[in-house]
């Protein structure tokens, strides 16, 4: 590296007032840190999912905000469920021995997100201090949970936050096999009865590919955004439709036209 190249760092934010610098100026190394400081109100989280900017920092850091380019997608129209998870959700729910539900126990949901063992991961990210702000979310009607039970126990789930018709994924976990791919399907089926078209993943994984997840541009995805997240959808408490498995055959046809 040439001793002239200018060195790159992100912004250094203020608590106040809210404002993000423009997302082109993040860094390409680390990909798509942005900016660092701030603080986690719901103000400042809703400015920052609205912009498709997130935060994800380690115990002990400053709070770091991300808009990584490219950005994981999943269109709900391209979900990907495959004849063994279509037998799975057939048989538990025939035979009674799983329940999908929304926003009954978010706090449960992040904490046991915070906990699953994660690949190359020793700690967690989701600190008390990001329970906490996510939970000020729930309670504000903005970060909804998908909790997946068996024989009344959490076995698996997801949260994320929404804004207008866009979802923001943020974590999931799984207790049982297959129990967070169950967790998305129910979401899917039900945010798209709602005109959702698209959960942000942030970063591809392996699993979220399997499932239909794409990379796109970031200027794409803030273009989706900007459209999706002006759709009215007054935030409150979401309820799950009990009969989102038989949306299933119908989804998987809408993809063979």
């Amino acid at each position: 590296m040439s001793n002239n190249t200018p060195l790159q760092v992100p912004f250094w934010l203020d608590p106040l007032p809210a404002t993000f610098p423009p997302s082109e100026l993040a860094l390409v190394e680390p990909d798509g840190l942005l900016a660092v400081g701030g603080d986690l109100t719901p103000e400042w989280l809703l400015l920052a999912y609205s912009k498709g900017i997130f935060p994800w920092f380690n115990p002990g850091e400053p709070i770091l905000w991300w808009t990584p380019n490219p950005r994981s997608v999943l269109f709900i129209d391209n979900l990907k469920i495959r004849r063994s998870l279509r037998q799975t959700i057939n048989k538990k729910f025939r035979d009674g021995d799983f329940r999908v539900s929304l926003d009954e126990d978010f706090r449960g949901v992040v904490e046991a997100c915070s906990k699953v063992p994660r690949p190359g991961q020793d700690g967690t990210w989701i600190t008390g201090e990001m329970l906490s702000a996510y939970t000020d979310l729930h309670k504000g009607g903005h970060a909804h949970s998908v909790e997946v039970w068996e024989n009344n126990n959490l076995v698996g789930g997801l949260y994320g936050v929404a804004i207008g018709k866009m979802f923001y994924g943020e974590s999931m976990f799984a207790k049982v096999t297959d129990a967070s791919k169950i967790a998305l399907v129910a979401l899917a089926m039900q945010l798209k009865q709602w005109g959702f078209t698209t959960i942000d993943c942030q970063i591809e994984t392996p699993h979220l590919v399997s499932l239909g997840a794409e990379n796109i541009a970031r200027k794409k995805f803030e273009e989706i955004i900007s459209t999706q997240s002006q759709q009215k959808l007054t935030p409150q408490k979401w309820q799950l439709d009990p009969h989102w498995p038989a949306l299933i055959p119908q989804h998987l046809q809408s993809q063979k036209s």
